[in-house]
């Protein structure tokens, strides 16, 4: 197997030998969890444009994407966080993606797909008011559904911003969910995810938002799907999964903890929304094929060496683990480039990305090591390492 010499968290180099690829169970879904993946898009390097400023996107590439995660009997969830969704993505850019993708989608038998709906064309600020934020949300939601898309519920910046207690978010999400046509899944995304979002639900601590959280659920159950929260504590996800009504599911967001969420405990489980899902979906098909058979040896023994490298993906700051999903996705050929929009490449150091590479090859996640091993070395020239 190839070697490579890697910097070392010491500023060292070392030599790492890679390993054989592993082999994932494939199985057909019906899985006995719902998986969906929150996709990255591939950005389009060669367009005339302001790298920094621009959202140029390789439509081809992106769609392709989404279609290998379908392959793999994951489901997509299209234009979140993971798609630089306020980080490089805007409104104008979501909409064509999402449009894209559902195109996409109808050609692919069983194919499962739900988009994101927020309010990320209102910029918050001190004259931006509560009604401004539902005529946001109201408008975003009708354009998924002219579609033909399912909604998943974007926490809003601008929300946050303007509201003054839970009060006004049990207005805002109860005029939304009386008005949408299916059932949607309600994104509760945590700060350290986004920092503009502190405070959501009314509240800075976790379990009195929680309180808001659930009251708006119950008030609206027959239109909430489920809920994907993304606090990265499995505690409080637990705390919430049991109280949540009956047919309401709970999505685990939870990119630190997922594999012993999804496989649940004496009172449920979780279904699955996860950003970590992109790079490691392989692995995910082959550990719910496992679930398939209630084999959970085999799934914990295939998703445990994923966790510390979701665990490096995603960490602090967590906003920038879209840098490491792509990564992943040019170390395995999935595109020719490691260009993001908005210049987002650049988020992760030389050290994150060597780590990154270790326990992506642990895990027997490196589809082709010779051609990973070429594009580190390509990676390590860039930053002056010979």
């Amino acid at each position: 197997m190839p070697s490579i010499r890697l910097p070392t968290a010491a500023g060292r180099l070392e030599s790492f030998t890679t390993s054989p690829p592993r082999e994932f169970p494939r199985a057909t879904p019906p899985f006995p969890r719902i998986a969906l993946a929150a996709a990255h898009v591939v950005a389009d390097p060669l367009a005339e444009q302001d790298p920094w400023l621009d959202v140029k996107i390789d439509w081809d590439r992106t769609i392709a994407y989404r279609r290998y995660l379908w392959s793999l009997g994951l489901g997509v969830a299209e234009a979140m966080d993971t798609a630089q969704r306020g980080m490089g993505l805007d409104w104008a850019g979501a909409q064509e993606l999402i449009r894209r993708s559902l195109d996409a989608m109808r050609d692919v038998p069983g194919a499962v797909m739900a988009s994101g709906a927020g309010t990320d064309h209102l910029a918050p600020g001190p004259d931006v008011t509560v009604d401004d934020v539902i005529r946001a949300y109201e408008e975003q939601c009708e354009v998924v559904e002219a579609m033909g898309g399912r909604i998943i519920l974007m926490a809003s910046r601008a929300l946050a911003k303007a509201a003054r207690g839970p009060g006004d978010y049990e207005r805002v999400y109860g005029r939304i969910l009386s008005q949408v046509k299916q059932p949607v899944i309600i994104h509760w995304l945590g700060e350290m995810f986004d920092p503009a979002l502190e405070g959501y639900w009314g509240h800075h601590d976790h379990m009195q938002a929680m309180e808001t959280a659930l009251a708006v659920i119950a008030a609206n159950a027959e239109k909430v799907d489920g809920v994907k929260i993304s606090l990265l504590d499995k505690e409080k996800e637990i705390a919430m999964r049991r109280r949540l009504p009956k047919g309401v599911r709970m999505y685990t967001g939870d990119d630190f903890n997922y594999a012993e969420l999804i496989a649940g405990d004496g009172h449920g489980y979780s279904d699955a929304l996860l950003g970590i899902f992109d790079p490691i979906a392989p692995a995910v098909g082959g550990a719910l094929a496992a679930l398939s058979r209630n084999d959970l040896s085999t799934f914990h023994e295939i998703l445990a060496p994923t966790v510390p490298l979701s665990r490096h993906i995603f960490k602090a700051p967590t906003r920038f683990y879209k840098t490491g999903v792509v990564f992943m996705a040019w170390l395995n050929g999935h595109q020719d480039h490691f260009v993001m929009v908005g210049g987002q490449q650049s988020a992760r150091s030389i050290q994150h990305f060597s780590e990154l590479f270790r326990l992506a090859d642990r895990a027997g996640l490196l589809r082709d090591p010779e051609m990973a091993v070429a594009r580190m070395k390509q990676l390590l020239a860039l930053h002056g390492v010979a």
